[in-house]
C-alpha cells in the first residue's frame, strides 16, 4: 500500500509498504479518506520530535475514514462504518484512559506521525476503542478536522475554559484551524468574540465566520484594543495557542478572574510573567493537551448540527509536504487536508 514516510529532517517520500495484517481481537481496519494536517505535523517534518522515534516513520496525525476488515470480539464498529481516528495510542487500562481522559494516559506509546507510524497511508490497524462513528452529513474532509483541530477546540473551551453563553472571548490567531474553530463554536452559543489576525484579508473572512471584532496585531497591540473594546473591563476568556510572543498580553487582557487556557508555543516556549498581576488578578490559567474521545464524538455532532471546520485547501497524498510548506508559511485560513 502507499504511506507518506518521513525518512529525516524535511525528508518526506512516497513510498510502498506492507499491507497491514488483518485485525487481531478487539482491532479495526480503517481504509484512511482524508488527513488533517496540524502544527505538530509541521514539527515532526523540521526533526522537532521530544523523544526518540524510529525512521523511517509515516506521518499524519489527524484522519478519517471506513472500517475496511473487523477483529475478533469487535462490537463498537462494523464493515462500512465512517470513522474518525484518536491521534494517540494510549493504553486503555490506567485511571485517566479508564475515566475517558485518554489524553493524560499514564502509558501512553506516543502521537500518530509524531512519535509513532500515524495515518498517511492506505490502511492501519487501530484499536476499537480509539475510533468514533462518522455522523452521514459530515464528509470526510470535515471529520479529518474533528479529533485533533475540533475536538481540542472542545476540550480547551468546554472542559477546561468553561465558557458560557453571552461571555466575551479573545481568540488569538482566528485564522488558524483551531482559530477558526473556537470563533464558530463561541459564536454558536451567543458570545462575543474577539480575534487577532495578520493581515487585513484574514480579517475579513474572521469576520465573515461571526467574529465580533478584529484585530490586526501587526499594526495594533491586540491587548491595548481588547482593554478599549471592553471598557477596561476585560475579557471572561482568552483561547491561547501562540505562545511567548502573545502571553503577557494575553493575560493583560483578562478581567479579574478571567480564564486563560491554552494548547500551543508556535511562536516561543518560553516567557517571563508578573506573578503579582497573576494572583492580584486572580487568573486561573490551563494548560489544555488533546482532548478526549468524548470530545471528537461531540465535535462531530456540532458538525453534523452545521458547525463546520474551515477548511482552507485539500491536498492530494503526493502533495503532502506542500501543505506543510502553505502552514508554515501562515498564509492559511482554517484547515489543510490532505486527501486520498
Amino acid at each position: 500500500m502507499r504511506a507518506l514516510q518521513l525518512f529525516g529532517d524535511r525528508d518526506l517520500r512516497l513510498t510502498e509498504v506492507e499491507h497491514p495484517p488483518h485485525p487481531g481481537p478487539g482491532e479495526v481496519q480503517v481504509r484512511v479518506h482524508a488527513v488533517g494536517l496540524n502544527f505538530i505535523d509541521v514539527w515532526g517534518f523540521r526533526g522537532m520530535a521530544f523523544a526518540k522515534r524510529k525512521m523511517p516513520l509515516i506521518v499524519g496525525a489527524e484522519a478519517a475514514g471506513v472500517v475496511s476488515a473487523v477483529g475478533e470480539d469487535v462490537t463498537h464498529v462494523d464493515i462500512g462504518d465512517r470513522v474518525a481516528m484518536y491521534g494517540a495510542r494510549t493504553c486503555g487500562h490506567c485511571k485517566a484512559c479508564l475515566q475517558g481522559r485518554d489524553n493524560l494516559c499514564e502509558d501512553v506509546q506516543g502521537i500518530m506521525g509524531f512519535h509513532i507510524d500515524g495515518f498517511s497511508c492506505d490502511f492501519v490497524n487501530m484499536p476499537q476503542r480509539l475510533l468514533v462513528k462518522v455522523p452521514d452529513n459530515v464528509s470526510f474532509e470535515e471529520a479529518a478536522c474533528a479529533p485533533i483541530a475540533f475536538g481540542t477546540v472542545q476540550h480547551m473551551l468546554f472542559d477546561n475554559a468553561k465558557l458560557e453563553p453571552g461571555e466575551t472571548v479573545l481568540v488569538q490567531a482566528g485564522g488558524s484551524g483551531i482559530g477558526t474553530s473556537a470563533i464558530r463554536m463561541a459564536k454558536a452559543i451567543g458570545c462575543t468574540v474577539i480575534t487577532t489576525v495578520g493581515d487585513d484579508e484574514k480579517g475579513r473572512k474572521a469576520k465573515e465566520l461571526g467574529a465580533d471584532h478584529i484585530i490586526n496585531y501587526r499594526e495594533e497591540r491586540f491587548e491595548g484594543v481588547v482593554r478599549k473594546l471592553t471598557k477596561r473591563k476585560g475579557v471572561d476568556v482568552v483561547f491561547e495557542h501562540t505562545g511567548a510572543d502573545t502571553w503577557n498580553g494575553s493575560l493583560l487582557s483578562l478581567k479579574r478572574g478571567g480564564r486563560l487556557v491554552t494548547c500551543g508555543s508556535t511562536s516561543g516556549v518560553s516567557t517571563t510573567m508578573n506573578l503579582m498581576q497573576l494572583f492580584q488578578q486572580q487568573y486561573r490559567i490551563t494548560g489544555s493537551f488533546g482532548c478526549s474521545i468524548r470530545n471528537i464524538d461531540q465535535a462531530l455532532k456540532k458538525m453534523s448540527e452545521g458547525i463546520r471546520p474551515v477548511i482552507d485547501t485539500v491536498f492530494p497524498l503526493a502533495d503532502f509536504a506542500k501543505g506543510l510548506e502553505r502552514l508554515e508559511s501562515r498564509k492559511v485560513f482554517g484547515k489543510i487536508i490532505v486527501s486520498f
